[in-house]
């Protein structure tokens, strides 16, 4: 998995440390929805149990593989 330098700063916000690199990759390979934005980048999200079931969102760049953003998604519903 790579990163961005933006995706690494906003891991360290309180609220985004929380989030662990496996559920990031979990989304990655097992995203529930999948939506490709204008600029090329890729958003998928899914349920993380471990999570009370939030929903995470994870954004890659247009190579499918570099992170970079991820965070729990309050309004997210299929």
């Amino acid at each position: 998995m790579k990163f961005t330098q933006y995706f690494l700063s906003m891991r360290q916000r309180p609220d985004r440390a929380s989030i662990k690199l496996e559920w990031i990759q979990s989304v990655i390979d097992y995203p529930e929805k999948e939506v490709i934005q204008a600029d090329g980048r890729i958003r998928r999200w899914a349920a993380i149990s471990d999570a009370e079931g939030k929903y995470l969102r994870v954004i890659l760049l247009p190579d499918r593989e570099t992170v970079h953003n991820a965070f729990f998604d309050r309004r997210f519903s299929l």
